[in-house]
């Protein structure tokens, strides 16, 4: 669950994310903001809502100018003094890379100096001095679209895949839209929020952030969890609108050589467990598929995808954070705070108040606390019930084999049978009394 903040900007990105495309002209910007402001919108508290024309606009000029971070509301706080030197920095860093946002620019900056101006201030003072950003153009995944170039867009879907162990498997994957190259990809047996996450961050590391992500509205892609780590790296969600799946033929073509030229030699040697799946996936990918000559670009994948050098990758710590979840809490007067039935001590002098509780979704004893986004230390488990959160469960675990083939002991006992011959010549006569003595009897009485 996200905090309320977070969740009221994941609101507005959900309204005006499409509005906000920088290559809609006005004419089709204008249309869409007033569609947008005639119907109604599920809220953040569960409530239908309209927002005005004002308001969409409002929100769209805040995301260009400052990200993800400008939608959402942040508590009300004395002006600040900001230092000199971070804002020369802020134009230093613009200098050197025009193609920066506000809010790279923002974490670049905390990142080296711990904290640093909102991505908004960074944006009015670096056009003040006239350094406007000048980023390219994200191009609309629709009709026969192609990315000029790599990382441009990425386009996500899940393929459904061979039994292993009792249970479907499905292949989470991202599909870079210029090079046909597979950046992020796992096999996993749940088809849930968690397992298309760890896709995506596995792409991230090894390839680089995308500008954009184009998937479905299946329910592992529409889950706030990945809307946030989304927004916090600076990548725009894209969702393909029901009923009209433009632009997904690139990915469909790339499953359809998964089923051809992989899935299918998989029949007589399926894999005995998921890691082995991945295993043999990932030679497939890495030694097969990204080495071939592409039919439409001409090239191999990875060649078309590294032939301006290595990507720059993120930080460590920028993909812990973005995939991190969180959840708010108020400390007890004991300086206590509860969350899924675990107990956790923080500090005393933060009794009454609410804070973020972030956490790995998969080992909940390991909590760190943030008071209106300022780290306060990590949290003391107290009572430990639960490690992982109700909304990630990991792949059950196949239970350890008996050893007892069933339907082999069928076969054995039917062969047995079988082999038997039946020998009338041994067979019991009847019984002293019975049915022959009868017989003869009824002869007398007839004679």
């Amino acid at each position: 669950m996200v905090d309320r903040a977070q969740e009221v900007g994941l609101f507005r990105w959900r309204i005006v994310g499409e509005a906000a495309d920088v290559s809609l002209s006005a004419r089709e910007r204008g249309a869409l903001v007033r569609a947008l402001a005639a119907r109604e919108h599920l809220g953040p508290d569960g409530r239908w809502v309209r927002v005005s024309r004002n308001t969409l606009d409002r929100w769209i000029r805040a995301y260009r100018e400052g990200g993800f971070d400008a939608l959402v509301p942040a508590p009300r706080r004395m002006p600040n003094q900001t230092p000199a030197r971070l804002l020369e920095l802020a134009c230093a860093l613009r200098r050197e890379q025009p193609a920066r946002t506000a809010a790279l620019i923002h974490r670049i900056i905390v990142e080296t100096e711990g904290s640093s101006p909102s991505a908004r201030t960074i944006n009015r003072h670096l056009a003040a001095a006239g350094l406007p950003w000048k980023g390219g153009q994200i191009g609309r995944a629709l009709g026969r679209f192609e990315a000029e170039v790599r990382n441009e867009l990425w386009t996500g879907d899940a393929l459904h895949g061979p039994m292993v162990g009792g249970r479907r498997t499905f292949l989470f994957c991202f599909l870079d839209d210029h090079s046909r190259l597979f950046c992020g990809y796992r096999w996993a047996s749940r088809e849930d929020v968690l397992n298309a996450s760890r896709a995506l961050r596995a792409g991230i590391a090894s390839r680089g952030v995308p500008r954009a992500v184009y998937v479905d509205n299946g329910s592992p892609f529409v889950s706030g969890q990945l809307l946030r780590a989304c927004a916090v790296l600076g990548i725009g969600l894209i969702h393909s609108r029901p009923g009209r799946p433009e632009g997904r033929g690139k990915i469909e073509r790339a499953f359809r050589t998964v089923r051809q030229q992989w899935l299918v030699e998989l029949e007589d040697r399926p894999s005995a467990s998921l890691e082995e799946l991945n295993q043999t996936f990932q030679a497939w990918v890495e030694q097969v598929y990204h080495r071939r000559v592409h039919s439409e670009t001409e090239q191999t994948p990875l060649e078309r995808f590294l032939a301006h050098g290595p990507p720059a990758l993120p930080s460590e710590r920028a993909l812990r954070e973005a995939f991190r979840w969180s959840e708010r809490r108020t400390v007890s007067r004991t300086g206590t705070v509860g969350m899924h039935g675990n107990t956790y001590e923080v500090d005393p002098g933060l009794a009454g108040r609410r804070v973020d509780l972030v956490f790995d979704p998969l080992e909940l004893a390991e909590v760190e606390v943030r008071l209106d986004g300022h780290h306060q230390g990590l949290a003391e488990p107290r009572q430990i019930k639960r490690h992982v959160h109700p909304r990630a469960q990991p792949p059950a675990k196949p239970a350890e084999a008996t050893g007892i083939d069933y339907l082999g002991l069928i076969r054995q006992r039917r062969e047995r049978e079988l082999q038997k011959r039946i020998d009338y010549r041994h067979l019991p006569g009847p019984p002293a009394g019975g049915a022959g003595h009868d017989q003869d009897n009824n002869k007398e009485q007839a004679g």
